[in-house]
């Protein structure tokens, strides 16, 4: 029988609580019951999700644009350079052929005939490359502009129809080149017409040109009008050179006169502008004096002379050697007006 509650007395509570099973989410329960699985999915013994290792910071992009930007300086700057090699070369050449002598007897180093080139930059010259370099902002600029202008519609009709008639233009050029001897003192403008034609022939605004992926299709008429260009350059170089050293043949009173003092005779006899040596006695070390001599260029202690009033066909360039049997002395040549 139950026992009795006195009353006003509360029943005394056990000395324990019994403990309340917690509830397990289904994940918990799978690991528990599957606990090899896990690991050997994560190759952890515990079961922990591995930790992803960072990937690395792309590569900067104004780093690869300055990358890509001085490998076009560098590119270019050395096709100037040996392109002003060439030319200064050629330029030189056709010079002092003017005067019987061969540009590599001279002696000239690659730095001075780069700077020798710089005697191209001549108005002509000049307006080529401005015009150049206008086509080339134009067409940029059309490029960027509303087409709905009828300006600019007729811009580019003017420039798909000279792209078309690319080949036209290769014609007129092929043909001053078969009047070659006709078109002097401009026979480098065939070459640069039949250069211009295949570019234009390439150009983005001539449909023919979109077939890609042959080798004959672009990179042929590329290389050949590349080409034509580097024989333009040559054939321009050798112009004003001739036109050059005629200028300066005309007024050779204008360059430095020099006086040779030797020990002995020396062979400089003959043209009329030349004065007679002098004999200044026995007692004179250097005892014969020449007179009516021009410099045209000194190099290696060699002094390549021209008589006063030369002429190509008659007259002869003299080489002196400067040791110790000559004396050289220079004097200055007339102003110019």
């Amino acid at each position: 029988m139950p026992e009795a509650e006195t009353p006003g007395v509360r029943p005394a509570r056990p000395w324990f609580r019994p403990r309340r099973p917690r509830p397990r989410s289904r994940a918990g329960e799978a690991r528990s019951q599957h606990p090899p699985a896990a690991a050997a999915e994560n190759g952890r013994p515990d079961g922990a999700t591995p930790t992803t290792p960072p990937s690395p910071a792309p590569p900067s992009s104004s780093a690869g644009r300055g990358l890509e930007l001085a490998n076009t300086v560098f590119g270019g700057g050395s096709f100037a350079l040996a392109l002003m090699l060439y030319a200064g070369l050629l330029n030189s050449a056709a010079y002092y052929a003017y005067f019987h002598i061969d540009t590599l007897a001279i002696g000239f180093d690659p730095i001075e005939l780069a700077l020798t080139s710089l005697r191209l930059v001549t108005l002509p010259v000049l307006t080529i490359l401005a015009l150049i370099v206008f086509v080339a902002q134009f067409l940029r600029l059309l490029s960027s502009l509303n087409d709905s202008s009828w300006v600019v519609r007729s811009l580019w009709w003017t420039w798909r129809t000279m792209t078309r008639a690319h080949l036209v233009i290769v014609g007129v050029g092929t043909i001053l080149l078969l009047e070659w001897n006709r078109i002097r003192p401009f026979e480098w403008s065939a070459p640069l017409l039949i250069a211009c034609g295949l570019f234009l022939g390439q150009s983005a605004g001539n449909a023919r040109a979109a077939a890609r992926g042959k080798f004959w299709a672009r990179t042929a008429p590329l290389t050949v009008a590349g080409l034509f260009l580097i024989w333009m350059i040559a054939l321009l170089a050798g112009q004003l050179g001739r036109e050059q050293a005629v200028e300066d043949a005309a007024h050779l009173d204008r360059r430095v006169e020099v006086v040779v003092l030797s020990t002995d005779r020396l062979s400089i006899t003959g043209p009329p502008g030349l004065g007679t040596a002098e004999d200044l006695g026995k007692g004179k070390h250097y005892r014969y004096r020449y007179t009516g001599l021009r410099l045209l260029v000194e190099r290696q202690d060699r002094y390549f002379l021209l008589p006063s009033g030369f002429n190509r066909d008659r007259d002869p360039t003299y080489v002196v050697q400067d040791d110790d049997s000559v004396r050289i002395e220079l004097y200055p040549g007339a102003r110019g007006r």
